[in-house]
């Protein structure tokens, strides 16, 4: 067998995987809990305005272009910086689950089939419900279009796929939705040649690669600025390039933080949001809009202070319920719903010692 493929389930363990599936899970890579909650609260901030319009129907990975001087920072700093993130760490994610379930049921890809499908129940509920510039959706769909699929590929023919697909959007003058495919290939692809269960052991690379990140978005965000507003391709070309140099220069810059010791800082502020990205993502849309109808008047006109205002006001609940859950969970419940439709078992969610209700 190929290095290059993942392993198969092992036929010995099959039996006592199917008993009991929630057992000995792999420990929590906790710098991807940390990263995760940065990029949540990033993209709440990009969020703020779209979700109080409640009328566009485009997802929020669509540039948010800014006119005002005050708020030319979002337009630089936030919007579109943080989305993409969030989808390298769902390409991980995938292929870290996949190698999991790899070792503990005979039908890993039936077990992440189902993952997808309950993605994209939720995902549906929550654009029809609540907000149609719901991201979910798009992640579901892309899962099983592309991410599916590219496990029966070869790493290499993955990582290549990858670099392709993430190329072709800004060259296009696209952005947004269209690099999803090759964000989530791309995590993938670092999860299977090792790179993810190494982050967290790491300083040279990512202090080399968040260098030169930082030495291609200084230029792309100066001609972001120079190819005036969004109406033009070229400034979807710098707009998207810029996003993705300054996603991964953000990374490092997280990763390296963590390696000081800044790092239990950063855990206590960002892994309770990160460890409950889907209930915290799902619920600041409720919070938002009740949010924007205490305050009024049109979206458009908030100011930057605003928008950070209602920012603050949804994180710091988020952050303090998921604290506490999480003291007497091993999951948030819309995480706990997942699994539990993921594995078709119920799992545990209090932790032992804790009593359990029902």
């Amino acid at each position: 067998m190929s290095r290059e493929e993942l392993p198969p389930a092992p036929q010995a363990r099959h039996a006592t995987a199917r008993e009991r599936p929630h057992a000995a899970p792999r420990p929590r890579i906790a710098a991807l809990d940390v990263i995760r909650g940065f990029a949540l609260c990033g993209i709440l901030l990009a969020n703020v305005k779209p979700i109080a319009h409640m009328g566009g129907t485009a997802p929020a990975v669509q540039p948010v272009v800014t006119t005002g001087q005050g708020d030319a920072w979002l337009g630089l700093f936030v919007d579109q910086r943080f989305f993409p993130i969030f989808s390298l760490l769902f390409g991980i994610g995938f292929s870290l689950l996949l190698a999991s379930a790899a070792d503990r049921v005979p039908r890993p890809r039936l077990l992440l089939l189902r993952r997808l499908l309950a993605l994209l129940v939720l995902g549906l509920a929550h654009m029809f419900l609540l907000w149609r510039g719901d991201i979910l959706t798009v992640y579901a769909v892309v899962g099983l279009l592309v991410l599916l699929p590219s496990t029966w590929l070869p790493r290499r023919a993955v990582a290549g796929l990858a670099a392709v697909l993430i190329a072709l959007p800004p060259i296009l003058g696209s952005n947004g939705v269209p690099l999803v495919p090759g964000l989530f290939l791309l995590g993938s692809a670092l999860t299977r040649y090792g790179v993810t269960g190494r982050i967290e052991h790491s300083t040279r690379v990512p202090a080399a690669l968040g260098l030169a990140f930082t030495a291609g978005a200084v230029p792309a965000l100066w001609l972001q600025i120079e190819s005036g507003d969004g109406g033009t391709g070229a400034f979807a070309s710098w707009f998207a390039l810029a996003g993705l140099l300054m996603a991964g220069a953000y990374v490092c810059a997280v990763l390296l933080l963590l390696r000081t010791p800044l790092r239990p800082v950063l855990q206590w502020v960002f892994a309770p949001l990160g460890r409950m990205a889907l209930t915290n993502y799902l619920s600041a849309t409720v919070l938002v809009l009740v949010a924007a109808r205490l305050i009024g008047g049109s979206p458009d006109g908030w100011s930057s202070a605003t928008v950070l205002l209602i920012a603050g006001a949804v994180l710091l609940p988020q952050w303090l319920l998921s604290a506490l859950w999480l003291r007497h969970c091993h999951q948030g419940p819309l995480e706990w719903l997942w699994r539990w439709a993921t594995w078709t078992t119920r799992p545990p969610l209090r932790r032992p010692g804790t009593a359990e209700s029902g």
